[in-house]
């Protein structure tokens, strides 16, 4: 009898899985946008607009893995070790650190959010548009599992948009406990450069940083751009809203905008610590350069039902400089 109704459940189970399944697949086709599969068989949504610029976002993570101009150049750096079948945040590309970014907290190491599977959203609650193909949302909420970590409940949305020589990023975080809500928050880009050692990042002068190579001690920024020589690992405090990425090589500049975001991480490891990532090839920081917006001086706080927004935009600049000075009439244009 007891055999009879497990079989019985367990077709009963079967049935509303494969109803769920096609409901799931009905409302894909119904979405402003393409599902392919990553590497590991996960969905991955694919944008695109009329230009002929694309983007890729793994559910896994919300992570941005590709982002391509309209000749197809790939702008996102990706460790060329491989990453293997199971589901894993890929080392590099654009990825959101919540509830906080390295050791800056006390929850897991760059954030429980890159390794949960997200959801589509249905109630935006974002300001900015949709409903074009070049656009997506998402929405991340705690497992019972999370709350062990970090004993409160949230609502994180993400609006990532695409369009031409632009890639705009809208994360917004609501409290949904009736506690307050205390967390950092980074946007982690991984830029593809020509060579590390050719790139110089501007709009950073002048300003306090934490160096993470010398225990957080603070300095003040005197050069006029920050250029590479050596391992950098600094979080540039109450940063202006525009940081420019500049690469002489591929006469390319990237240009970083972003509001409620006031700090900004720049990172590479260089040689020798580049062989203390697992996920790193050996040679791949000459080819990346991590500049991150954040709020990670001062954790930002939520009271029950708050909600908090942020917004990061990368667009790129075709230039070619003989003095190296980012050409702010050219930067106009492009915001």
């Amino acid at each position: 009898m007891l055999e009879d109704e497990r079989k019985e459940g367990f077709k009963r189970k079967q049935i509303v899985d494969r109803v769920r399944w096609r409901i799931f697949i009905s409302l894909l086709k119904q979405m402003p946008f393409r599902f392919i599969n990553d590497h590991s068989g996960l969905p991955c949504v694919f944008l695109s607009e009329p230009g002929g610029s694309s983007a890729q976002v793994l559910l896994y993570g919300g992570q941005v893995i590709s982002w391509k101009n309209e000749q197809g150049d790939e702008l996102l750096f990706k460790s060329s070790k491989p990453t293997g079948k199971s589901p894993k945040s890929i080392k590099g590309g654009i990825s959101i650190c919540f509830p906080q970014l390295g050791t800056s907290g006390a929850s897991e190491k760059q954030g429980s959010s890159r390794s949960k599977l997200w959801s589509l959203d249905n109630c935006p609650m974002h300001l900015v548009p949709t409903g074009s193909p070049s656009s997506v949302d998402l929405i991340l909420k705690p497992t019972a599992n999370d709350t062990i970590i970090w004993p409160c409940s949230f609502e994180l949305r993400i609006l990532i948009s695409l369009s031409p020589g632009k890639l705009s990023i809208v994360p917004q975080v609501k409290n949904t406990d009736n506690r307050s809500l205390s967390f950092t928050f980074a946007v982690r880009n991984y830029l593809s450069v020509s060579d590390i050692s050719e790139v110089r990042v501007e709009g950073l002068e002048t300003l306090d940083y934490l160096d993470n190579l010398l225990h957080r001690e603070r300095f003040t920024e005197q050069a006029d751009a920050l250029t590479f020589d050596g391992e950098v690992d600094r979080i540039y405090l109450e940063t202006q809203t525009n940081i420019a990425i500049i690469d002489h090589e591929k006469k390319r500049t990237f240009v970083l905008r972003k509001d409620g975001l006031p700090d900004a991480v720049v990172w590479n490891p260089w040689v020798k610590a580049t062989k203390g990532f697992s996920d790193l090839g050996d040679n791949d920081y000459k080819q990346m350069l991590c500049v991150n917006s954040g709020a990670l001086e001062k954790p930002i706080i939520l009271k029950p039902k708050e909600e908090w927004k942020g917004c990061q935009e990368l667009s790129t600049v075709s230039s070619s400089y003989c003095s190296g000075q980012l050409d702010p009439q050219m930067i106009l244009q492009w915001l």
